[in-house]
């Protein structure tokens, strides 16, 4: 499915504007709130914390051995990789995919 917004989305939005797309998606089956998109970058990024609360074992994870530049332009040396089942939109207009 393709994501479009509305007029009703831009309310409030001063034009032209560069704010940030901030998304509520269901990732295997938890409520994940405050999702960035950021149609610049090059990896799916989520953090330890919101990782933990999944609850879903370290041990799952695949390795990683690429270095991330982290958001302040620190080097982050990933945790591992994992495919997870991510949700967007509510029926009948969803669509559901398969992120690493």
């Amino acid at each position: 499915e393709v994501i479009t917004f509305s007029e009703a989305d831009y309310e409030g939005v001063r034009l032209p504007h560069d704010d940030p797309v901030v998304v509520t998606l269901l990732v295997e089956l938890f409520t994940m709130k405050r999702i960035l998109l950021d149609s610049g970058s090059s990896a799916d990024i989520l953090y330890k914390h919101a990782f933990d609360q999944l609850r879903i074992p370290a041990d799952q994870l695949n390795p990683v051995k690429t270095p991330l530049v982290g958001f302040a332009g620190e080097t982050i040396h990933p945790l591992g990789s994992i495919n997870l089942s991510v949700v967007a939109g509510t029926a009948p207009c969803q669509t559901r995919v398969e992120m690493t």
